[in-house]
């Protein structure tokens, strides 16, 4: 039965390949394009953990197959947990074939570990028969991690033309304009500040 189920919620994944728990509005309204030139809010700290998997030998399906198979269930254990810490993720799959990348963004680094940790949830038990199989899989599934720690203030996202993504799905867009001394920094300017709400620019006087 477990395993019918994690079968299922392998294509789901794929199926979805970002999810965040930035807004309450609809899918269509999160993929909208914003037109202009925003930033990330950015007086949230914030933890990235980065976490791929890399298929060795496809012959060898009892090796990487419960690899793959056991992201979903945790992706959905923590989509349904609001107190967690978990605020979105992002597949990316490549650059090779059988290579994927979740970029995970997390409240701080502390709750990584926490969900890490807790033998209740479904990471401790996945990562114990990971090592089990690992041995007799002989190097048929490759995995890796990042994790980076980021305080608020200390991280900068810029947008063009492009809906709300990464950080500034979390916590929100700002109009942004060239700064004084490099970089960007936000902005009240008409044409900037119509484009939070509008999907057009505004008309020309």
């Amino acid at each position: 039965m477990a395993t019918g189920t994690s079968t299922t919620r392998a294509p789901r994944l794929f199926a979805a390949l970002e999810w965040n728990r930035g807004g309450a509005e609809g899918r269509a309204e999160r993929r909208r394009v914003r037109r202009g030139r925003f930033m990330a809010a950015n007086d949230e700290p914030v933890a990235v953990f980065l976490i791929g998997i890399r298929v060795n030998r496809w012959r060898s399906v009892r090796g990487w197959l419960p690899v793959f198979l056991a992201m979903p269930g945790m992706i959905k254990e923590l989509r349904a947990d609001q107190d967690s810490g978990f605020l979105g993720y992002r597949m990316l799959l490549g650059p090779s074939f059988g290579e994927a990348t979740v970029i995970q963004y997390w409240r701080k680094a502390g709750d990584i570990r926490a969900y890490a940790a807790e033998s209740a949830r479904r990471h401790r038990p996945a990562q114990s028969a990971y090592w089990r199989r690992y041995f007799a899989s002989n190097g048929a599934v490759g995995i890796w991690h990042e994790m980076y720690s980021v305080r608020a203030g200390a991280y900068h996202g810029l947008y063009g033309d492009m809906p709300p993504m990464g950080v500034g799905a979390l916590f929100g867009l700002e109009p942004a304009v060239p700064g004084e001394k490099g970089g960007y920094q936000p902005s009240t300017e008409p044409i900037f500040a119509a484009q939070v709400t509008e999907d057009r620019p505004p008309s020309k006087t």
